[in-house]
C-alpha cells in the first residue's frame, strides 16, 4: 500500500512542506476572471439602480465586532452593506450613466436601502456610525440619492435630514401652532370678559 501524506501538509518541489490551507488560499485570492467581474458589475448596477439611495463609505481600522454590529443594525433597519472593488464600482456607475468620478480612496463599501422607504436612512446611519467610531475610520465619500450622483458634502447634508415621520410631526406642529395660539388668545379674551361681567 502506498504511503499517504497527512491531510495537513503537501510536499512541494524542493522538499518544502506547507500547510494544506495555504495551497487553497492561493486559489481563492487569484484574480477574478472577466466573467466574474462582469457578474459583479451587473450585481452592483442592479443594487445601485434599485436602491432609493446608496452611500459610498471609506472604512479603515474597524474591528470585526464593530462591523458585525453595523451589519446587524443595518439589516434590522432594512439597509444593506457590501464591500466592493473601486474599479467595479466605477464601471457600474459608468454603465448607469454617471461618468463623473468620485474620489473613491482606500477600502470602499456601499450602504444602501433594501426594504426601507426612507431615502435618507442609509446616509443617516452611516453618518451616525462614523461619529461613533471616528470619521477617520468610517466616512462618507459620496453616493447616489434618488438617481443622482452626489459628492461627500452633499451626502453629509442629506445624512442630517431628519427621518420622514419627524419631518411630518414638525410640519404638523408648524401648521397647528397658529391655531393653538389663536385658541389661547380666544380663551384669554373669554376669561377677561367673564371676569369683567
Amino acid at each position: 500500500m502506498a504511503s499517504v501524506l497527512p491531510r495537513s501538509t503537501i510536499l512541494l518541489n524542493g522538499g518544502f512542506s506547507k500547510p494544506l490551507y495555504y495551497q487553497f488560499a492561493v486559489f481563492t485570492i487569484m484574480a477574478k476572471t472577466r466573467a466574474q467581474k462582469e457578474e459583479a458589475v451587473t450585481k452592483l448596477e442592479k443594487l445601485l439602480k434599485e436602491a432609493a439611495s446608496s452611500v459610498f463609505v471609506h472604512f479603515r481600522g474597524i474591528d470585526v465586532a464593530q462591523e458585525t454590529g453595523l451589519r446587524r443594525s443595518f439589516r434590522n433597519d432594512g439597509l444593506g452593506y457590501t464591500v466592493a472593488k473601486k474599479s467595479l464600482i466605477r464601471r457600474a456607475l459608468g454603465s448607469l450613466g454617471h461618468e463623473a468620478t468620485l474620489p473613491l480612496e482606500g477600502e470602499v463599501a456601499i450602504a444602501y436601502n433594501t426594504t426601507s422607504d426612507e431615502p435618507t436612512l442609509a446616509a443617516n446611519r452611516v453618518h451616525v456610525f462614523g461619529k461613533e467610531v471616528g470619521t477617520d475610520k468610517f466616512m462618507i465619500l459620496g453616493g447616489l440619492f434618488q438617481g443622482a450622483l452626489k459628492n461627500a458634502d452633499e451626502m453629509r447634508a442629506i445624512a442630517t435630514i431628519p427621518p420622514m415621520p419627524v419631518l411630518q410631526a414638525m410640519f404638523a406642529q408648524v401648521i397647528n401652532s397658529p391655531r393653538s395660539r389663536f385658541a389661547v388668545v380666544l380663551s384669554k379674551v373669554a376669561e377677561t370678559k367673564g371676569s369683567a361681567a
